[in-house]
């Protein structure tokens, strides 16, 4: 049996597991849903639920991972043999290649304004000719599921390369990027005329607008955005050595995932209020909104804002690839361990298999519009099930199957090295009450109050 293979470095294992957790939901809806839900109060709330919820789940997985190294359906057979938790494995290797099937959709809109970017047509359009153009794009039909298949190809073909020759690669090269890319937007944003109100807005919290949909919206974004529940943990930890320190690279990864989305945040708020736009649009913020923001800037500094552009989308575009490739690797590790099937053959069952269900999502929006699955949209129904429903449940089950099914020196003797690591040692009581007792409760709360 071929050896698995694993991350090289510490720094490695760090940049793919932030690569994975930071994406589109940090710079596509961490921005809109600050704006829904009155600014700084949210990132507070947001910031602790990750730190008090969401990193216990994040160290859960990646004990799972670890300690079975195998793939999500392998590591709950490995754990609990015999048992049913291996459809809880099962589960978590359908969710992302579920998310991946219209997460992708929203990855070819990026590719799309990209190149709308670099032929400089934020700056040759007048502000009012760019009104509706999102909805234009979207419920064509040709030219959408052309990005949606180029961004999905490109997605595989990284993921084809191998764990260290493609995945590791990838996220030491785009990770980094990625930060410099947004601090140069972020300054950029800041230094517009009325900027100050958005600084304002996501630094000064006002806790008197807080409702409990505002908690439950924190910690729904702080799971989606650390890759929950959806088997990425599981199967990236699954590739860490066993001399690797799981508190550090777990504290890294939540740590830039909340810096990545506190800039995203400053990127784009202090943007919106300097051209005067309602900061809760919603979903449509960014490719609605700020298209037009480009064009007004570009009546009076046209190079400067079509520079900004470019990199603004390049930014969305990397973003979107560093999630895209964790999901599809999940499934992939799945098909090559439990079905001995060669990578690069999984990868182009996985795109044809995502691909068709994509184009149906990207379809959804133009002529397959009428269709309708419970009353929504096919993209919608999608995104509903798996931000709902697939990622929650997921979530719940793997903290419960460690707090609860696993042996506590199990997860001692994981979490510590073997107890070589003593911070780790110091810290394990406080993290396992955590797992045990808060993180499920927290969960279980934003899952019944999902399905309601």
């Amino acid at each position: 049996m071929k050896e698995r293979e694993n991350f090289g470095s510490r720094m490695a294992v760090i940049m793919a597991l932030a690569g994975s957790a930071i994406g589109l939901g940090n710079l596509w809806r961490f921005p809109y849903l600050v704006g829904q839900n009155g600014g700084a109060a949210f990132v507070v709330i947001y910031i602790v639920a990750t730190l008090v919820i969401s990193l216990p789940i994040f160290f859960a997985e990646s004990v799972v991972g670890r300690r079975s190294r195998a793939n999500c359906r392998g590591a709950m057979e490995r754990l609990a043999p015999g048992t049913k938790w291996k459809w809880t494995g099962l589960l978590m290797v359908l969710t992302p290649l579920w998310i991946v099937s219209y997460y992708s959709v929203v990855g070819g809109w990026s590719l799309e304004y990209l190149i709308q970017s670099l032929r400089l047509e934020f700056v040759h359009n007048a502000p009012e000719a760019l009104s509706g153009s999102f909805e234009q794009f979207i419920s064509r039909t040709w030219a959408p599921v052309a990005c949606h298949l180029v961004f999905l190809l490109a997605t595989v073909t990284i993921v084809a390369l191998g764990v260290k020759s493609g995945i590791e690669k990838f996220s030491k090269v785009c990770l980094p990027v990625l930060f410099v890319l947004v601090v140069v937007i972020t300054v950029y944003s800041i230094s517009l005329p009325g900027a100050q109100k958005g600084v304002a807005y996501l630094l000064k919290p006002d806790f008197s607008k807080v409702t409990l949909g505002t908690c439950l919206d924190a910690l729904g974004q702080s799971f989606y955005s650390l890759s929950l529940g959806m088997g990425i943990v599981i199967t990236y930890s699954s590739y860490v050595s066993k001399e690797e320190d799981l508190l550090v690279s777990g504290v890294g990864t939540a740590v830039s995932d909340l810096l990545f989305a506190l800039l995203a945040g400053l990127a784009i708020m202090p943007a919106v209020f300097a051209a005067g736009i309602q900061p809760g649009s919603g979903p449509g913020l960014i490719f609605d909104t700020l298209p037009y923001i480009f064009a007004e800037m570009g009546l009076k500094m046209p190079w400067i804002s079509s520079i900004a552009a470019i990199l603004f989308f390049l930014t969305i575009l990397f973003a979107a690839l560093t999630s895209s490739v964790s999901l599809i690797e999940v499934g992939v590790a799945y098909l090559t361990e439990e079905k001995g099937m060669k990578r690069w053959a999984a990868c182009v069952l996985l795109f044809v298999l995502t691909g068709v269900a994509g184009v149906l999502c990207s379809l959804s929006f133009g002529p397959l519009s009428g269709v309708k699955v419970l009353g929504l949209g096919i993209f919608d129904f999608a995104d509903t099930v798996a931000s709902n429903v697939l990622l929650t449940l997921g979530g719940l089950l793997v903290v419960l199957f460690v707090g609860w099914k696993m042996g506590r020196p199990e997860v001692f003797d994981e979490f510590t090295n073997g107890g070589t690591k003593k911070l780790n040692a110091k810290c394990f009581r406080f993290i396992y009450f955590l797992i045990r007792y808060v993180a499920p409760v927290g969960v279980a709360v934003l899952f019944v109050s999902n399905l309601i």
